[in-house]
């Protein structure tokens, strides 16, 4: 589904770094650093974010345009609003339910495969994967050169590589696992380009994600904006008119 193109959270399977620990937590504080720092980081509140996409069938046809509205609270608010062919819908997730407006404009719990898309978004947001090391339950390590592993503590076959660019130690490309569609898995590989600060925090301006080596978006972001003061009871609230909110 076209909305499962635009989450750029992987994760991959790979036997785990010897490494030493410390080696990948260094190299993790690089990045940190890169990004605008760990403390900037973890001052954000709230995040808002649109995006436009480019996407292609896996068998090389263009699927059309998308637009995507994403909404975060910290820790664990979502709201996703999307426009695109054959797959318009809005989703509200709090981290352990919530609610879904498929196509059709009906509402529906969130539960099963769609509950778990949303909480994997939730933990693949840059915002928690840039503080992932004041996590005690994951394992960062180093692999190779210029390049960080990241694992669960006691599941160290599933773990997401990241690779940084040498001068600026600023990701390049992770490579993983997509869980998007948690019931169909598929090697995937996100690329990011164009960084450009926001608020002193730099994201990246294009994305493009590649499932079994296919690339299926490619991603432009039109507008990022951090600490607007969004409200839970604004992310919440079911669109009167079954339709995705786009509006700023």
């Amino acid at each position: 589904m076209a909305r499962h193109l635009l989450h750029y959270s992987v994760l991959i399977v790979l036997l785990f770094s010897s490494y030493p620990a410390n080696n990948g937590l260094k190299l993790f504080h690089k990045m940190q650093a890169a990004l605008g720092g760990a403390e900037k980081i973890a001052a954000v509140r709230d995040f808002e974010q649109w995006e436009r996409a480019e996407t292609w069938w896996p068998n090389g046809r263009p699927r059309g345009a998308v637009r995507k509205r994403v909404r975060f609270i910290r820790p664990s608010i979502l709201r996703i609003d999307q426009v695109g062919p054959g797959d318009s819908y809005s989703l509200y997730c709090d981290g352990q339910g919530g609610w879904e407006i498929m196509p059709d404009g009906k509402p529906q719990e969130l539960t099963g495969g769609e509950l778990r898309f949303a909480q994997g978004y939730i933990n693949g947001l840059q915002l928690n994967q840039w503080l992932l090391d004041r996590d005690p339950d994951v394992v960062i390590g180093s692999p190779a050169a210029n390049t960080l592993s990241i694992s669960v503590r006691g599941d160290t076959k599933h773990s997401n590589r990241i690779t940084l660019d040498p001068y600026t130690f600023l990701p390049v490309s992770s490579k993983g696992i997509s869980l998007a569609d948690p019931d169909h898995p598929v090697s995937s590989e996100t690329r990011f380009e164009g960084w450009h600060p926001v608020n002193g925090i730099k994201f990246p301006s294009r994305i493009i994600n590649i499932h079994d080596g296919k690339r299926l978006a490619d991603i432009a972001v039109e507008e990022t904006r951090l600490n607007r003061r969004l409200r839970q009871t604004d992310l919440a609230r079911k669109p009167k008119d079954g339709k995705p909110v786009m509006s700023k």
